[in-house]
């Protein structure tokens, strides 16, 4: 069997990765999946394959992510796992209905700008100075990608940044050249050579004499602010990826831990709601967040404290700068009937999140609503505050009237609409967290998370801090290589049987894994938020790896410390929970 297996998976890796066509690598793996069915009765082989077949694809990505994560749907009844209307109903579970409701309250946010609202206000109060202004975007980026996706955050913020360090060169060159008397200092004589990428660097007009003196400030001060590009750059799409861990909603690992925890573990007694992953996580953020700024802080912009934070310095040349964030400000006009009708649904969905089972008391859906059984979950919060959108007019309505042509006046659009949603809501995303729960149910049911689980317990002897580390660094380096989605997808259910073979909490090993395959810091293609960053044209390669590798490490030490102080009495780590003993048997 263990020959049968490893030639099924050099077939699959050659026509996944081999110059074949998508089509043709698809037949030829499911030809080889029906033979499987056919003439090995094994389940477990039959299970190991299908998530061998799925691992291929989804880090090739030779078709569509959402669609490799449909063939479950194809494969478990074809193999005699799973019947087919079982494997269905995995593709929504209530922790999909969760991620919906967060995804439309984001959507409802940025259709209305009140993101940029919040984020321009910030920039306007830290100031303009580097270490300030560097933990203003971070810190604001880190906010906005708890609530929405760190893509959104990320192309938001860049932009300003750009703008805001493109100022603040322009300045200090015309301080310059008034120091110098005018004798073609910077960019007060000379011409932007290039965009985006250059955009600090300057030449000369034709016709004007450059002294040596000014030649050498002016390039002095464009590998400067190359410089400072490029930590505010990583400063942001690292502050994206970091921001999104500490919300439940704030990125798809998260909610495939949930999802994946209710299903292996019914009884857990809702372990993780947005309540408790906050509150284990939003220390922990913030915590990364510092270490991180402090990082970027001595890689990019050195150790001159006063210099960086201008400490006895003259304020006058951030005037500018200010104005420019100002004015950007003022664009948005004075706050809408829609941004203040969004902001209080986003503050009472927030409350009802963390009121309705806050864990050191009863929530207030334990006393209206789950006395005997959990009726409502975050995701029916999600729902109802995510339905109003659709009611709530975007304007103050008016009663009866006339237009100036005379025509009776229409009721104002919602919050949102349809359109609107299709074209901005992930949908691929469902199919793929969907495709994870049908594999984590096909493994319970085949028997081979159970077989993996025996295979793995003489782990049982290494310290579980060890196992929790080793882990960590295992996911932090694969996800770099692959989604993090794909990652949590594949890992979870392995990591969950592991530690019921070996008598240890779940969620000692499940947590900071989950939260590891959203530290992508060291490639472009690792994550959106990266490539984003990348585009700019600032960085290369080998200044995001040489950022990065240091932040993944900071990440995983901080995680587990996180992990084996207030996150072991929050979650009682140290202990066997009976809800693992008593998990789903199948």
């Amino acid at each position: 069997m263990t020959v049968c297996c490893t030639c099924l998976y050099v077939l699959s890796y050659n026509n996944s990765c081999c110059m074949l066509p998508t089509s043709t690598a698809l037949l030829q793996s499911l030809s080889v999946s029906v033979c499987l069915c056919v003439f090995v009765c094994v389940q477990e082989a039959s299970c190991g394959y299908v998530i061998i077949l799925m691992t291929l694809y989804w880090c090739t990505e030779c078709m569509p992510l959402a669609v490799t994560g449909l063939l479950p749907v194809i494969l478990f009844p074809m193999m005699g796992i799973m019947e087919s209307s079982e494997v269905c109903t995995q593709y929504m579970k209530d922790s999909n209905m969760l991620f919906v409701g967060g995804l439309l309250m984001a959507i409802a946010v940025e259709q209305w700008n009140l993101h940029k609202r919040i984020a321009l206000r910030v920039l306007l109060i830290v100031g303009m100075r580097p270490a300030l202004l560097m933990f203003g975007f971070m810190g604001t980026t880190a906010f906005l990608s708890m609530w929405i996706s760190n893509t959104a955050a990320t192309a938001m913020m860049l932009p300003i940044t750009n703008a805001v360090l493109k100022q603040l060169c322009d300045t200090e060159a015309q301080a310059e050249e008034g120091e110098m008397g005018g004798r073609g200092a910077g960019p007060g004589t000379g011409i932007p050579k290039g965009q985006d990428n250059q955009a600090f660097v300057m030449e000369p007009e034709p016709g004007v004499e450059e002294s040596p003196e000014a030649r050498e400030r002016r390039l002095k001060r464009e590998a400067k602010y190359l410089k400072l590009g490029k930590g505010m750059s990583l400063s942001v799409c690292y502050a994206a990826s970091i921001g999104g861990t500490a919300t439940l909603t704030g990125t798809a690992p998260n909610l495939i831990l949930k999802g994946q925890v209710d299903e292996l573990f019914p009884g857990n007694g809702d372990i993780v709601n947005f309540a408790s992953w906050f509150g284990f996580s939003f220390p922990n953020m913030v915590l990364m967040l510092i270490i991180s700024w402090l990082w970027l802080l001595f890689m990019y912009l050195g150790c001159n404290m006063k210099k960086l934070f201008g400490c006895g310095t003259n304020k006058d040349g951030d005037k500018e700068p200010y104005v420019v964030i100002k004015n950007e400000y003022k664009k948005l006009g004075s706050v809408s009937f829609a941004e203040g009708c969004i902001l209080v649904l986003f503050v009472l969905l927030v409350l009802l999140w963390f009121t309705r089972e806050p864990g050191f008391m009863p929530g207030w859906a334990t006393v209206l609503f789950n006395k005997d059984k959990l009726y409502v979950t975050d995701g029916t919060v999600a729902m109802l505050m995510s339905t109003l959108f659709f009611l709530i007019p975007s304007q103050l309505p008016r009663c009866g009237g006339y237009s100036e042509n005379g025509k009776p006046l229409k009721a104002p659009p919602t919050l949102l609409n349809w359109d609107v949603v299709h074209k901005k809501m992930p949908w691929n995303i469902f199919l793929l967290v969907g495709g994870g729960f049908a594999l984590a149910r096909g493994s319970e049911t085949s028997g081979l998370s159970q077989w993996l689980g025996e295979s793995l317990a003489p782990l049982q002897s290494i310290p579980p801090v060890a196992i929790s580390l080793l882990l960590s660094l295992l996911i932090a380096t694969f996800t770099e290589c692959s989604s993090n989605v794909a990652t949590t997808t594949l890992f979870l259910p392995i990591l969950a049987s592991m530690a019921v073979a070996i008598k240890l909490h779940p969620l000692y090993v499940m947590l900071p894994c989950t939260i590891c395959a959203s530290l992508a810091f060291m490639l472009p293609v690792a994550t959106a938020p990266n490539a984003i960053a990348f585009s700019y044209g600032n960085l290369k390669v080998m200044d995001m790896a040489k950022a990065g590798f240091v932040l993944n490490i900071i990440g995983v030490i901080t995680i587990n410390i996180a992990l084996n102080t207030w996150g072991a009495a929050m979650f009682n780590l140290n202990t066997f929970p009976d809800w693992a003993v008593n998990r789903r048997q199948c």
